[in-house]
């Protein structure tokens, strides 16, 4: 199949429309999580597969929700959540989460963390965090939140987002 080239590549300077930022980039693999606080009456929770590291030193990550999401502001103003990575059999608690209206986290176990952020079972990995930052971009916002504390499971894969789909990775061949 030949390239598709966007206006940068003919020369010529264009915005690219939304289905095509979306088909391209989509060609970027990436994990999935949900993030998660609990506002001292009932948890909280929404799906997001823009999630990466920041900072070592400060330890910071950065997520992003949409501006569209009814969860981020009651999560925001808590302050403190836990971003729950997920694992390759957790693709139905990603649809859960990115349902609108219902109980997210129905027939779901979960503890809360030190910080009181609910961590989910079963996941890759749980980093507990408090929002220090946020910037407006666009359609979404740019969250910077420093660590307060994270562990992995070794013994578990991730599930992956790739071209719309899900899927998995064999992670024993780089352990």
């Amino acid at each position: 199949m030949p390239e598709q080239a966007t206006g940068a590549h003919t020369g010529q300077l264009r915005t690219p429309l939304p289905p095509e930022m979306r088909r391209v980039l989509g060609h970027f693999c990436t994990g999935v999580a949900v993030i998660t606080a609990h506002d001292g009456q009932r948890p909280l929770g929404f799906t997001c597969q823009s999630v990466t590291s920041v900072s070592l030193d400060p330890p910071y990550i950065s997520f992003c929700p949409a501006t569209t999401s009814t969860s981020w502001p009651r999560i925001r103003q808590v302050g403190t959540l836990c971003v729950n990575v997920l694992s390759e059999r957790q693709q139905d608690v990603c649809a859960q989460f990115a349902a609108r209206g219902a109980d997210k986290f129905a027939g779901l176990g979960w503890l809360p963390g030190v910080n009181g952020a609910p961590a989910l079972e079963g996941t890759l990995a749980s980093i507990e965090a408090e929002v220090e930052f946020e910037h407006a971009a666009g359609d979404h916002t740019i969250v910077v939140a420093r660590v307060t504390g994270l562990q992995a499971h070794e013994d578990r894969r991730p599930l992956l987002f790739y071209r719309g789909g899900y899927g998995g990775f064999d992670g024993d061949r780089h352990a």
